[in-house]
């Protein structure tokens, strides 16, 4: 057996550099190169082995561990899980920056290798330098911090153990069903420590991600089931883009005359203007979407896990006839709801339904019902866009603004706060996977780093981040290694003085507000509810190397976006909005914790709504 001797950091590139995927005969190199920030745990180990030889893998520095996880998180989402990027860090903080980054990937279902150096497994140094020690179990260390958050963990004690921790971890990086964070935890003095590894170890290596047909069963109880309703509705999430299926589920519902609604994950599978669509479902989701899944006899999902927004905390779907069908490759998610789960690829479980109903099967809609719905709607989201307030912009006001100038193949990507509701429900996309927006785990920070992953996934297309003040405070690193790289994305910053969308979700419960604007304290009550911060956003981005504009009036915010847009380096346009100018519910609710007891009447009637409410709930 031919041999060549490697240290193990440089044989797990090697190794990397040779894995492919392959679906529908069309093959995509897996790995695209390693994100890193070098520390005294991977230094002298990934980074040397980088250094000398980088196998065909490039390197880009990041500047926040968790960022960087983001922005790789965000280049698999975008490549469909057909590529990813690695992430290197040092031992102890460093490592553990990068938990965050891997909840993130996981909850999304969104395939990242993360390579966090370790301690050393000799131990005869120790205690190092960043290293966590319990004293009743010396096997831990703070990488042990990354299990609950990962789909595949290993630690490599020896340069040998890389082979099968190698093989396991690809194969939960290319299954669409376990994917997720993959964790390697490599000690900084195994990462350099040589081993003859067999040649065979290097050669290139091809995982189909096969496409699981509709068993012969399973489509006949899904027709049967869907054959008897009258109202069914459909929510494509995610695994619709995953799975390329936007054309097949147009094809689907325009057959059936079935109308969709969107999760965040699965919206842009339809234009928004298709007759069919009628836009986001859920606590952020539209008046037409909402009402039509209170009335729905049938609610087909089609690869979404059923999220509490999407259900509306299970309240959404009012129908005391309504049943579940489910379609999806994992089937933990396709039984939620108490699904019928058709437990396959989306396409394929579309195109074999379709044909087996479309020449006996209409929905009972009315000839107009699904148009004046969607008509409605339309009406008001142009309401919305086109919002006055004399005190300033509001915030959807400024998304219309946005929403008009950008290209139809431009993306836009956000994560958390009051903006993925408003995005949600107003947004109009016309083309796929053009709406990049992580609400799985609703990570503030994601935005900026989510779309440089964006841009190095699709470096042709103009990639957004939509971001409020909050988020960008938490995280924005990650705009240096777009100037770095030459990934130029624009940046629109909502700058509305605090986290506002707990604001008022505190104030929707019975709270006055407490600690979430951005306020100076008050020396006579002791309470952050002074004047507010003054916050330059756009020097601060200047400061960095980045171009910036401020808007605080509609005419300024559309000449920042024209100067924006002929730029060509990252940009960032600051954005004065009002406090309080999103979106409301649209007939949605979310449930959410409040005091059984309490002093304050209006946390007592909060309290009281709660135990309506969640009478309401379908117990599953």
């Amino acid at each position: 057996m031919r041999t060549i001797r490697l240290t193990m950091a440089q044989a797990l590139l090697k190794f990397l550099n040779q894995q492919y995927v392959r679906l529908d005969g069309k093959e995509y190199k897996f790995v695209a190169g390693i994100m890193g920030i070098f520390g005294h745990g991977n230094v002298t180990g990934v980074g040397q082995a980088l250094e000398d030889g980088a196998e065909g893998l490039p390197y880009i520095q990041g500047h926040n561990e968790q960022g960087m996880v983001h922005a790789a998180t965000a280049f698999a989402k975008q490549n469909n899980r057909l590529r990813i990027f690695a992430c290197t860090t040092s031992i102890g903080p460093g490592a553990l920056n990068m938990v965050t980054g891997a909840g993130t990937a996981t909850v999304n279902r969104i395939p990242v290798l993360l390579l966090p150096g370790d301690i050393f497994a000799c131990r005869q140094p120790d205690p190092v330098l960043q290293q966590v020690e319990n004293p009743s179990d010396y096997t831990v260390s703070a990488n042990d911090a990354f299990k609950p958050v990962s789909r595949y963990w290993d630690r490599i004690l020896r340069p040998e153990q890389l082979m099968t921790a190698a093989y396991n971890a690809m194969r939960v990086l290319t299954d669409p069903v376990d994917t997720g964070a993959v964790t390697l935890c490599l000690p900084q003095d195994v990462q350099t420590e040589a081993y003859d590894y067999p040649m065979d170890f290097f050669e290139k290596r091809v995982y189909d991600i096969d496409r699981r047909p509709v068993t012969t069963a399973a489509c006949q109880l899904a027709v049967q089931l869907i054959q008897t309703k009258r109202r069914p509705l459909i929510v494509a999430g995610g695994g619709v883009h995953y799975a390329q299926a936007t054309a097949e589920l147009a094809a689907f519902a325009e057959a059936l005359q079935i109308p969709v609604a969107e999760t965040q994950a699965g919206k842009s599978a339809l234009p928004w203007d298709h007759p069919l669509n009628v836009g986001g479902i859920g606590v952020t989701g539209s008046l037409a979407a909402n009402r039509l899944a209170r009335d729905a006899d049938l609610v087909i999902a089609v690869g979404t896990r059923l999220g509490d927004f999407t259900t509306s905390s299970k309240t959404a779907f009012q129908n005391p006839e309504v049943d579940f069908l489910s379609v999806n490759v994992a089937r933990f998610d396709a039984m939620k709801m108490r699904s019928l789960a058709i437990v396959a690829d989306a396409r394929e479980a579309l195109r074999d339904l379709r044909r087996a109903l479309e020449t006996g099967y209409r929905s009972g809609y009315g000839v107009d019902e699904i148009r004046t719905l969607k008509a409605e709607w339309d009406e008001e989201v142009e309401r919305l866009y086109g919002a006055e307030n004399p005190m300033g912009l509001a915030q959807t006001r400024v998304l219309g603004e946005i929403n008009r100038f950008i290209g139809e193949q431009d993306v836009v990507v956000a994560a958390a706060g009051s903006l993925p509701g408003d995005l949600h429900r107003l947004w109009r996309t016309r083309a796929p996977k053009t709406y990049h927006m992580e609400y799985g785990f609703s990570c503030m920070g994601y935005e900026v780093a989510g779309a440089l992953g964006v841009k190095m996934a699709n470096p042709a297309r103009d990639v957004y981040a939509v971001v409020g003040d909050g988020s960008y405070l938490m995280l924005h690193s990650e705009l240096l290694t777009s100037l770095q790289e030459g990934l130029k994305i624009t940046i629109l910053l909502f700058d509305n003085s605090g986290y506002q969308c707990i604001h008022n979700l505190q104030r929707e419960h019975g709270s006055r507000g407490f600690g979430n604007e951005f306020r100076y304290r008050e020396q006579a009550s002791g309470l952050l509810t002074g004047r507010y911060l003054s916050i330059d956003y756009a020097a601060h981005a200047h400061s960095l190397g980045a171009r910036a504009y401020r808007a605080e009036t509609v005419e300024q915010l559309r000449e920042a976006l024209q100067l924006a847009k002929r730029e060509t380096i990252t940009t960032l346009i600051d954005i004065k909005v009002l406090p309080g100018t999103g979106t409301d519910g649209y007939e949605s609710w979310w449930r959410v914790g409040v005091a059984e007891q309490s002093d304050n009447p209006r946390v007592q009637a909060a309290y009281a709504t709660l135990a309506e409410k969640v009478k309401q709930a379908r117990e599953i």
